[in-house]
């Protein structure tokens, strides 16, 4: 199976490169990013998709503009990149014939919901990021319902995320160059899901011939305030306190979902089911791209 990548440098592009090259009779001809391919130009989409000897069997589109609170402020530069970019990529595969494999997020739903967020359920953004990418999301569906779709969440793996950031603020305080407690918001809840599992399950999925909507992220939930205590505790920083605080404390142009549960039965129907987040955390922590300040410290 050939394969073309677009936003490669993200956290599940780089996942995605690793995931490939240990699968035998599969290749990346094409791994590309910006500045050098633009999705949402048609003229650069058409000459990345012929730029190969042969035509390739699947574009994973992990590209995207996922600054949520730049995207209010830089709406135009979020709705070419999470809504044209896709349906640019969508035509250029229904043209050659290709699979398109497109990453969407939580952000689409309005996040006051009590149980998990099935695919069938009712759509709400409350976010210029979530409206963008349930655009992109339905172009690609009106292009070809056949394309494969996947909403995952919280996503973190190699380059900067929020376990990195929470870490370095452990540190400092440990250094003294920083004091007092820290502060995580303990009001949203979600799945933390790593990017090394999510990029197996695009190509489980794969496997299976699906197409069409899916959601898909680690077992188990977790405030953002759960997840940064399991980080410290597992890294020799469980001494260090979090004070809980709210979403509306916090000081952000953009809206965040107070409930952004993703239910994932269905792709587990499939047999693609990710171990719980805590064991992703670890795996994570203990691999060769975890943040250097974790790195021989975890436990």
């Amino acid at each position: 199976m050939r394969f073309i990548i677009t936003g490669h440098r993200g956290q599940l592009g780089c996942a995605l490169l690793r995931a490939i090259a240990a699968r035998p009779g599969s290749e990346v001809v094409a791994a590309v990013d910006l500045p050098e391919v633009d999705i949402a130009d048609p003229e650069a989409v058409d000459a990345l998709i012929h730029s190969t000897s042969s035509p390739p069997d699947v574009v994973v589109n992990a590209a995207a503009f996922t600054h949520v609170d730049r995207c209010e402020s830089e709406r135009d530069t979020a709705y070419r990149a999470n809504a044209t970019g896709p349906k640019i990529l969508a035509q250029a595969c229904a043209q050659m014939g290709c699979q398109l494999v497109h990453v969407s997020t939580d952000y689409v739903f309005p996040g006051d919901a009590s149980k998990p967020y099935r695919e069938e359920d009712e759509t709400g953004p409350t976010s210029v990021y979530g409206a963008t990418k349930l655009a992109g999301e339905q172009f690609v569906r009106a292009v070809s319902p056949g394309f494969l779709i996947v909403r995952t969440s919280w996503v973190f793996g190699e380059g900067r995320n929020f376990i990195g950031a929470i870490l370095a603020q452990g540190r400092a305080r440990r250094e003294g160059s920083a004091s007092g407690p820290l502060t995580v918001v303990d009001d949203q809840r979600g799945r933390p899901t790593y990017a090394e599992d999510l990029a197996e399950a695009l190509l489980s999925l794969l496997d299976c011939g699906a197409g069409g909507l899916y959601h898909v992220a680690n077992s188990g939930i977790a405030s953002w305030w759960d997840l940064a205590r399991e980080c410290l505790d597992i890294t020799g920083y469980s001494d260090l306190t979090i004070d809980r605080i709210k979403t509306r404390d916090l000081q952000v142009a953009a809206p965040r979902p107070l409930w952004s549960v993703l239910d994932c039965s269905k792709a587990e129907e499939s047999g693609v089911r990710l171990r719980d987040w805590r064991e992703a955390v670890h795996a994570y922590l203990q691999s060769e791209f975890a943040p250097e300040i974790a790195r021989g410290e975890t436990t």
